[in-house]
């Protein structure tokens, strides 16, 4: 049997019945958020971009607009808008945002199709473990390669989800995944512009579009995965991939349990999130003044610094990748928020002084274990000559055993909801998202995403 059916075997055996509460429970948080970051990203150019060139009208909600589209062009858009912030979630699994892409291409089919709650989450939580089990196999030689695991992943994810709520069968699921495998793409050089977003909004459109046409019959090759030139082999190559592990944990735990969903705090490249806990650490600690500071010394793993050494960033994009900008936002605003990165703040004159006084450089093994590359040191030596430091192991949010507390998840939510409407519809919102499981038609929460009142009286209404 091919790895693509047996997967499908295993995507098709994931019902709602089989899912544990918390699963049920982690699977709504995940809801909340990329709905959350997806509202806040709406008004971002790259939507903007997207939805002027998308012509035509159909039944799936342009999320934070009063738009519908095609299926296919709302996962595009909106999956573009989930991660045009990078605020989205992340896993540690799969070292990439597991759920914009999927919840992207499941909210545009299930505004074509009609599915309840209960139907939803099942597809949600199997394609989020389709997403971390592939990657198991394939990371970290694919992201140290300079893949972007976002968009080489997250297509397998939504291609299952997809499949999952179209009731495919394993053969057809099957074809879905070998389809996607075609799809798969993403590098890391487009990271600090518009393209790293629509690394999301290809994935959401490209593993939806696997699932339909599979549905109607197309065809794929059955070994896309093992084959001599198939995914394993053109992306990995011999000896950088491990097949087997793919399916050696399949639900055991299931992925959105353990290690879980990484919430983000910050609006910005994750890989800046535990210096920037050091920083506000310190900052709290010893009560911190730019005006105080002689030189800051930050250390990550050599992975993670790769692409957030930037010294001077370009752009308002290029500074959510600049460990420099948002350590130095850290110390000077006491936080780093979504407003920092908009407009032409990233030239604010007082951050780009302080960022000449920031040196950052790779951990070592004394510093952390090899296998952490979620950790940070920051080290300031003030101009009186005292030095204060501190390190984390990883950022709160990130693992299931360092949850970001329910009351924060909200405040996030809101704060990112009322970037497109006001607070009565944002809570509104919120309470049909608290209640999803329960829910007879997913349309009505994605009714009570469009920017108008009109819209959203229907949807109560309904």
């Amino acid at each position: 049997m091919s790895l693509a059916l047996e997967l499908a075997h295993k995507i098709k055996q994931l019902t709602y019945k089989s899912l544990p509460a918390a699963a049920v429970q982690c699977a709504k948080a995940g809801l909340l958020d990329t709905i959350g970051v997806t509202l806040a990203g709406a008004s971002e150019d790259a939507t903007r971009i997207l939805l002027g060139v998308t012509s035509g009208s159909g039944s799936a909600q342009v999320m934070g607009h009063n738009r519908r589209v095609s299926a296919l062009d709302a996962a595009m858009i909106n999956g573009t808008a989930s991660h045009a912030l990078d605020f989205d979630d992340c896993s540690t699994t799969m070292n990439g945002h597991p759920s914009a892409p999927i919840l992207s291409a499941m909210f545009a089919l299930s505004d074509e199709i009609g599915v309840s709650g209960e139907a939803f989450i099942a597809a949600y939580v199997a394609g989020f473990e389709t997403a971390c089990k592939i990657s198991l196999g394939v990371n970290l030689y694919q992201y140290t390669l300079g893949w972007h695991p976002t968009g080489t992943l997250g297509v397998f994810g939504s291609a299952a989800a997809c499949a999952h709520l179209l009731q495919l069968s394993p053969e057809k699921t099957a074809t879905a995944l070998s389809i996607a495998a075609s799809f798969s793409s993403g590098i890391k050089s487009n990271f600090g512009s518009m393209t790293k977003p629509l690394h999301v909004g290809h994935s959401a459109r490209n593993g939806l579009f696997a699932a339909l046409i599979a549905r109607d019959g197309f065809t794929a090759g059955a070994t896309a995965f093992e084959h001599k030139q198939g995914y394993f082999e053109v992306f990995n190559g011999t000896g950088n991939y491990h097949a087997d592990k793919i399916l050696a944990t399949w639900a055991e735990p299931l992925d959105i349990l353990y290690p879980g969903i990484a919430f983000k705090q910050y609006p910005c490249c994750a890989s800046t999130h535990p210096a920037i806990d050091c920083m506000l650490d310190l900052v709290k600690q010893h009560q911190l003044k730019p005006e105080q500071v002689a030189r800051i010394d930050s250390w990550t793993h050599k992975r993670r610094l790769e692409h957030t050494n930037r010294a001077n960033p370009q752009s308002a994009l290029d500074a959510k990748f600049s460990v420099q900008y948002v350590l130095a936002r850290a110390l000077i605003n006491h936080a780093v928020k979504v407003d920092q990165f908009e407009g032409i703040e990233w030239q604010d004159p007082a951050t780009r002084a302080l960022m000449t006084k920031i040196h950052v450089d790779t951990y070592t093994t004394a510093q952390f274990p090899v296998d952490n590359h979620f950790g940070a040191e920051v080290k300031v030596t003030l101009t009186d000559g005292r030095v204060v430091s501190t390190k984390v192991d990883q950022t709160l949010g990130r693992a299931a055993g360092q949850p970001l507390p329910d009351a924060q998840l909200k405040t996030k939510f809101e704060l990112c909801a009322e970037r497109v409407f006001d607070a009565a519809a944002s809570a509104r919102l919120y309470a049909q998202i608290h209640q999803f499981e329960q829910l007879k038609d997913v349309r009505s929460v994605t009714a009570l995403t469009a920017s108008t009142p009109q819209a959203h009286a229907v949807a109560v209404a309904a």
